[in-house]
């Protein structure tokens, strides 16, 4: 492994990575002041570090003006920062560029359909930036490729988010620990059994919003308190269930809703422009699940 690689698995090690939304308006405006109080809140309420322009933070769909903008405020925070690339392998070199440029400490690569070494390879020689690899329920990593993704000296860990798939969890996770990589959980449905499956890291969209849920859980994990990590556990789950439900890809709506109920961000920037239609009484239901309404 490389030893830039090698300096992010153990910086990350132990630590809770907030998968960042971008908040918005209706018709896709981005204003950086909502964006950098946004992300600092989330670091003061128990985020050891940011992961931004990832499939929460909709990076896909934002121009790179705006890309760029989001990755300095990440950076000018001080905590480890991982920023969403992908696409064509053209274009993800180039994010990746710009993030290493910008002070990224990682890039955590989208998967694609083809050779997905092969753009990991690109992205390695194009930017000398460390990788996280990404097994991700819409394009599950088969598991030779996993295997290869994980020998690369370029990457520092794996990010496994199958949401419902318990034995490719466990899978991703052993693999990362027999290569000396970094098992990083994305399960926010999973997530306290990842823990104990042996994830060391997490980095999830569940901490776009209440971010101490997902503190409180990692902190009972670390702790020796049975019961307390039971409790923790089943406060996320509860929350999870009512954020990271089908349609999944409404997830992102729904942790705007629950961040502008909780005051990070104005009503007005609370929008998902590029997901689906979510009918307004779900909204009801994420404030109830985050303690924002009577049940």
């Amino acid at each position: 492994m490389d030893i830039s690689a090698q300096v992010l698995r153990d910086r990350l090690r132990g630590t809770l990575l907030a998968a960042a939304a971008t908040p918005m308006t209706e018709s896709g405006e981005v204003d950086l002041g909502v964006v950098s109080r946004y992300l600092a809140g989330l670091v003061e309420d128990g985020a050891d570090g940011l992961a931004v322009l990832a499939h929460t933070g909709r990076g896909p769909y934002l121009t790179p003006d705006v890309r760029a903008a989001v990755i300095e405020r990440a950076v000018a925070l001080g905590v480890p920062v991982i920023v969403g690339v992908g696409g064509a392998p053209e274009q993800a070199e180039e994010e990746a560029r710009v993030a290493a440029s910008l002070g990224a400490d990682g890039v955590l690569v989208f998967p694609t359909e083809g050779d997905r070494l092969g753009g990991h390879e690109a992205i390695w020689r194009a930017a000398g930036i460390p990788m996280i690899a990404f097994d991700l329920y819409t394009r599950p990593c088969p598991a030779d490729t996993m295997r290869d993704l994980l020998r690369h000296p370029g990457v520092a860990g794996i990010k496994t988010a199958l949401l419902s798939d318990a034995m490719g969890c466990q899978r991703a996770i052993t693999l990362a620990r027999e290569t000396g990589r970094l098992a990083i959980t994305g399960e926010d449905r999973m997530f306290g059994p990842s823990l104990l499956w042996g994830a060391e890291a997490a980095l999830v969209g569940l901490a776009a919003a209440s971010v101490s849920v997902t503190a409180g859980v990692m902190a009972a994990y670390r702790g020796s308190d049975l019961r307390a990590f039971d409790a923790a556990s089943g406060r996320l789950d509860r929350l999870a269930a009512a954020t990271f439900t089908e349609p999944m890809e409404g997830y992102v709506q729904r942790m705007l809703w629950l961040a502008a109920a909780e005051g990070r961000i104005p009503e007005s920037h609370a929008h998902d422009p590029y997901g689906p239609s979510l009918p307004e009484q779900e909204r009801a239901a994420v404030a109830r699940a985050g303690g924002y309404l009577a049940m």
